[in-house]
């Protein structure tokens, strides 16, 4: 399992440890994710997805998983991300479909 997040794309990143005598090793930063149960309002299930806790703190500003994959690129989102977002896209057509009919 690569250590990527799946809504933000937010990935290991690398950069150097530096010494008092200036010395420069390589080192790695780690994105803060955490294994996570979303909820899906227009689905109505949970969705277990690796998530950063930056990521976590969007979802929840934005009012939730629908909402902020509604707003977010197709290219930030892993695999199963996106097939979440299309299936909420369709079930969202469809109930729009059904008001004004």
């Amino acid at each position: 399992m690569s250590r990527r997040c799946e809504l933000t794309g937010k990935s290991v990143q690398s950069g150097n440890n530096v010494s008092h005598a200036h010395n420069k090793t390589r080192r790695r930063f780690l994105p803060n994710l955490c294994n996570v149960s979303l909820m899906s309002d227009t689905l109505g299930r949970n969705f277990r997805l690796r998530v950063s806790a930056n990521a976590l703190r969007s979802v929840e500003h934005r009012g939730g998983l629908d909402n902020f994959l509604k707003k977010s690129r197709n290219g930030d989102l892993s695999l199963k991300a996106r097939r979440i977002k299309t299936e909420v896209e369709k079930k969202s057509a469809v109930s729009i479909a059904d008001l004004t009919a």
